[in-house]
């Protein structure tokens, strides 16, 4: 199986035909299509909309992801979910489905920083609270890998599980872009790779603690992994490797904020 890959996004509502020569490529490339969270710029069920219209170009492609921070800025996450559902578009928050024998497992994530400076549930109420926010998803992760029952496993989240990936971006918002307790149950189950995206500023490629390949998706990220290329990732799971997208596609025209 081939997993073209892409995670923020940001359609906003002015996004009417700026996606449709990236999801045509990927949908021609792939097995299935992969998206990392930040789908929509402000969380907007009319900028969910464009999104599906343009997810049209990838002619029926399967189309698996989860949501990011920026789709729930607007309190309207469950519309937005829903729009995308309607379209046949899988979106994952702890949930777990297979597709032609490979399964998939997402969650958003959230943060809280990595190894031993990640933050811990002691003081304020605050505090605690959203630490175990973030072992929640942990735990929701867990969870969904652990009822597949397929050889092969692609994690899929919107926060990074490990700091590798993250490095790039000013060390004061590290833990504001992933959380090693995201990491925790890829250790216990065995996973072919990890997607996610949120930071934009950050590095292409990392690993687990077991060695098992980390890719942060995020579109600036691909852009500049890959310039004068349409900026996805392929994931080839038959053969365990990887590429970008072949030298010929063009990139995007509309240029795109990169907030994260």
């Amino acid at each position: 199986m081939k997993v073209a890959t892409v995670g923020d996004l940001h359609c906003k509502k002015t996004s009417r035909g700026a996606f449709e020569p990236l999801f045509a490529a990927m949908g021609a490339a792939a097995d299935v299509l992969v998206l990392c969270g930040d789908l929509t710029d402000y969380g907007l069920p009319d900028e969910a909309r464009v999104l599906v219209k343009e997810l049209g170009a990838a002619k029926g492609v399967p189309v698996v992801g989860v949501l990011g921070n920026h789709d729930y800025e607007s309190g309207e996450a469950e519309q937005v979910k829903a729009i995308f559902g309607e379209a046949g578009v899988q979106l994952l928050d702890g949930d777990a489905c297979e597709i032609q024998g490979v399964g998939f497992a997402g969650v958003k994530g959230l943060g809280g920083g990595f190894g031993v400076r990640a933050l811990q549930p002691w003081g304020e109420e605050i505090i605690k609270r959203f630490v175990r926010e973030t072992v929640d998803e942990a735990l929701k992760l867990e969870s969904a890998l652990a009822r597949l029952r397929t050889t092969q496993r692609v994690a899929i989240l919107h926060y990074s599980p490990i700091a590798e990936t993250v490095k790039g971006e000013s060390p004061e918002i590290f833990p504001y872009l992933g959380s090693s307790r995201l990491e925790e149950p890829l250790l216990r189950y065995p996973v072919s790779v990890v997607l996610h995206g949120h930071a934009h500023h950050g590095r292409l490629e990392g690993r687990t603690r077991n060695g098992v390949p980390v890719y942060n998706v995020c579109v600036t990220v691909l852009e500049r992994a890959a310039p004068g290329h349409l900026p996805y990732w392929l994931v080839d799971l038959d053969h365990a490797s990887t590429a970008a997208p072949d030298a010929g596609v063009q990139p995007l025209s509309e240029s795109r904020e990169t907030r994260g």
